[in-house]
């Protein structure tokens, strides 16, 4: 099946019935977000960066879960071979690449938590998969935000990890590359960043 904006947004429709919440205007936030940084990036496609943003968190259609989700989300692009979407289902989640950088609870049978250790461990990143895990921190459900709001509403429902600084700091390093890369702040591009961020 061909990955383009009508597959991935009736992909997100079907999957808002069998499980609605905020994670769906969270994705769609996102995937706004990547859309309009990778407008401002040569080496991407605004049209790719917007599909993967919205596929991003596309394993929930399963139900409420953790780290589950990331691993389902593999599962469903890759049976309509979205293989790259597939991909950042899993790596969103870690801009480290070591499995013991996870702030949720592995929900996850034995073998599917080794086929992520290894999976996470092995994965060739490029930019998209930067971009979105850049953007699932600019993105609360209703719109746009810094980075330590998003930090913040991310640490008081998952807690404090041993890797919560570190992540940030990643997080930070990626959004530098991507400054250097539009030549501008990407808050610029983020219409109500300041108003949401303030609200």
């Amino acid at each position: 099946m061909e990955l383009n904006r009508q597959t991935a947004e009736s992909a997100l429709k079907e999957a808002s019935e069998s499980n609605p919440g905020a994670w769906i205007a969270h994705s769609r936030y996102v995937a706004m977000a990547c859309e309009n940084i990778a407008l401002h990036c040569e080496q991407l496609s605004a049209e790719k960066a917007y599909l993967f943003g919205l596929l991003h968190d596309i394993g929930r259609y399963a139900g409420v879960s953790s780290e589950k989700h990331l691993i389902d989300g593999y599962r469903y692009c890759m049976e309509r071979g979205w293989e790259k979407a597939a991909q950042i289902c899993i790596s969103h989640a870690f801009m480290i690449q070591d499995i013991y950088t996870s702030i949720g609870k592995f929900d996850v049978s034995e073998e599917d938590y080794l086929f992520m250790k290894e999976f996470v461990a092995t994965a060739v990143y490029d930019d998209y998969d930067r971009l979105v895990q850049l953007c699932d921190s600019l993105a609360l459900p209703t719109g746009f935000c810094l980075l330590e709001k998003r930090f913040v509403d991310v640490t008081i429902r998952y807690g404090v990890h041993p890797a919560t600084i570190d992540r940030w700091k990643k997080t930070f390093e990626i959004k530098e590359f991507f400054e250097e890369q539009t030549g501008c702040s990407i808050y610029t591009l983020l219409p109500g960043v300041v108003e949401n961020s303030f609200c």
